[in-house]
């Protein structure tokens, strides 16, 4: 197996300048929890993201993983086999027509929420305080606020193993939470998005009042990975688990937030082991007060069969 990622990597190297061997994943997502990937690869721009996926997508035995800007994430103990391709900076190029945005995958939410603040562009503001990027919350469709960010996406480029493609956001299956993506063999590269005209002092306002209640809402300081549980239909996650008695419930290093009961916190040395024994363990309590079985948001990504 070494001799072949040996050899793997000297393929990569020939075509992307970041390449790291046995990298803790840990450093590259906000829980800062995870093992080693075999390889990561963190193309540096959008032709070079193409030139790796190009070539990954040929070598159909190599198990590849994209990874954004590593939120909404759980990363194993045991790290992840193959090869895992971070997009980020150098593929975050924004670019505004109008009230049209054509940006890259690697984009900062809260930096294009903020650029189209500034350009008097409504339509993102729920987005300033998710820390992830475009092609991640494309794919998760995330949101915030009663908002998502399936409302100002127009259509999305992939890069699938049959070639580059563009998609129309009615082509997606967007749900809560949810995109055709998820299943799909693809990656985002680019995202073209519509925006409402306004002024940007409104939009700053609508913004700043969003942050404002996240910041009072939701926990500030422990590394964490955003909610763990999808809302069940007509409901909050982060209420029943308040009921249920599991607020500052820890196991290990993981430990359910007093602040909102859907976050669980590192509160120093946690485990990717830790925080799947505190989410069993809520979702056991929620299960026997109210009869209703909690889902995970958060992907697991890695080994966790043992």
């Amino acid at each position: 197996m070494r001799k072949k990622l040996d050899i793997l990597e000297r393929e990569i190297r020939a075509i992307a300048r970041d390449v790291r061997r046995d990298e803790p994943l840990s450093r590259h997502v906000s829980f800062h929890i995870g093992g080693p990937a075999d390889l990561l690869v963190i193309p540096q721009s959008l032709e070079e993201l193409r030139r790796v996926m190009a070539f990954l997508y040929k070598k159909v035995e190599i198990p590849v993983v994209v990874l954004g800007r590593g939120s909404n994430v759980l990363i194993s103990d045991q790290g992840v086999r193959g090869v895992v391709v971070k997009v980020g900076r150098g593929v975050d190029a924004i670019a505004f027509s109008g009230t049209s945005v054509v940006a890259e995958a690697g984009a900062f939410l809260p930096t294009l929420a903020n650029q189209a603040a500034s350009r008097g562009l409504s339509g993102l503001e729920f987005c300033a305080g998710i820390p992830a990027s475009l092609g991640g919350a494309v794919v998760m469709n995330a949101g915030a606020h009663g908002h998502c960010i399936a409302e100002v996406v127009r259509r999305v480029h992939l890069i699938t193993p049959s070639g580059e493609e563009v998609v129309e956001a009615e082509s997606l299956g967007f749900g809560y939470r949810r995109s055709v993506l998820q299943e799909k063999k693809a990656v985002v590269v680019m995202a073209e998005l519509e925006l409402d005209a306004s002024t940007p002092e409104e939009v700053r306002a609508r913004t700043e009042r969003w942050l404002r209640q996240r910041n009072t809402t939701q926990p500030i300081g422990p590394p964490s990975s955003g909610c763990i549980f999808r809302n069940p239909p007509g409901d909050h996650a982060g209420r029943l688990i308040d009921l249920a008695g599991a607020k500052g419930l820890q196991i290990g290093g993981a430990r359910v937030s007093e602040v909102h009961a859907n976050y669980i916190l590192n509160v120093g040395g946690a485990t990717a082991s830790d925080v799947l024994a505190l989410m069993e363990e809520i979702i056991r309590l929620v299960r026997n007060q109210f009869g209703v079985v909690l889902e995970p948001e958060i992907k697991l990504v890695g080994d966790f069969s043992g």
